[in-house]
């Protein structure tokens, strides 16, 4: 029978009653991939140090969850085209048209790449003093009825930019366009949120529910959200940070600097549930584009 490499010291930490780590996940789910069975792994995880019980639980949880998920994608079939950055070959800048915009990191699952540079200083400037006056409390689509909604779980103010409606957005649309090889058209207006101390987002999916009775509603106008781009305006002194819990990773705010990420269907199995760490001190401003299938209007 084939033997389970051990467990690293860091997951076997969490033998104490802590959750599950994204690394004890992975190391799970490689393993049982490579043939590893089930007892095996329970007996890899008691010789690095876990309390049997706790390790029989941990690999169930761990395997149950992963076959439905995969389970759940083959249901629904081959998810749509979405936009992205072409990164085939690694490159380090991308052609943005009339800028290079540095790869400062990238993850294929979910699919996310972090960008450098998308905005200048004074750009990111010129777009907050343009969308100050406008803001006000930040709204949610109220996915029952299609329209918008005041949420607690976004305590932020905010407001729209229409599409190409100023010289600094039309710039940044195309620069997007051309970034993402995704058309103008098919972007959301605009969006610039305002966080101050103690503000956040918790963590949500950008999507529409397929079972929500107001999304036939909503995606009557361009189809799905397809993908997101959070824009970062300022550097907040502390917090702010754009969180991704699936996969353990926090995006730091840096100003000019963009985190990219889409989803090729509704459903959880993208693991792009994310979300806007509250902002311990200072204040952070950021522009959000949302991408749509289809021409959006």
């Amino acid at each position: 029978m084939t033997s389970a490499d051990s467990p690293s010291t860091a997951a076997a930490d969490a033998a104490s009653g802590q959750p599950i780590t994204a690394e004890l996940r992975r190391w799970i789910i490689e393993q049982a991939g490579a043939g590893i069975t089930a007892p095996a792994l329970i007996e890899a995880m008691r010789q690095s140090g876990w309390n049997e019980d706790v390790a029989i639980a941990a690999v169930e949880q761990v395997l149950s969850a992963h076959l439905h998920e995969h389970a759940a994608r083959q249901d629904q079939g081959a998810g749509v085209p979405v936009p992205g950055p072409a990164l085939d070959d690694s490159p380090l800048f991308l052609d943005a048209g009339d800028r290079q915009v540095q790869v400062l990191m990238r993850m294929q699952h979910p699919r996310i790449v972090l960008l450098g540079g998308l905005l200048s200083p004074e750009e990111c400037d010129a777009l907050v003093a343009a969308a100050r006056p406008r803001m006000a409390r930040s709204l949610t689509v109220a996915t029952t009825t299609g329209g918008d909604e005041v949420n607690d779980d976004r305590t932020s103010d905010g407001m729209f930019f229409q599409r190409g409606e100023n010289e600094i957005v039309q710039r940044l649309e195309a620069r997007i366009a051309r970034l993402v090889h995704w058309p103008v058209e098919h972007g959301e207006g605009l969006q610039v949120l305002h966080y101050r101390p103690g503000a956040e987002y918790k963590p949500h999916y950008d999507y529409f529910d397929p079972a929500e009775p107001g999304t036939p509603t909503i995606t009557r106008r361009g189809g799905q959200r397809v993908a997101t781009l959070v824009i970062y305006l300022n550097d907040p002194a502390r917090g702010g940070g754009t969180t991704f819990p699936d996969v353990s990773l926090e995006i730091a705010p840096c100003r000019g600097n963009a985190v990219f990420f889409s989803y090729d269907r509704p459903h959880p199995s993208t693991r792009t549930l994310h979300g806007g760490a509250p902002v311990i001190e200072g204040e952070k401003w950021i522009a959000t584009k949302w991408l749509r299938e289809r021409e959006f209007n």
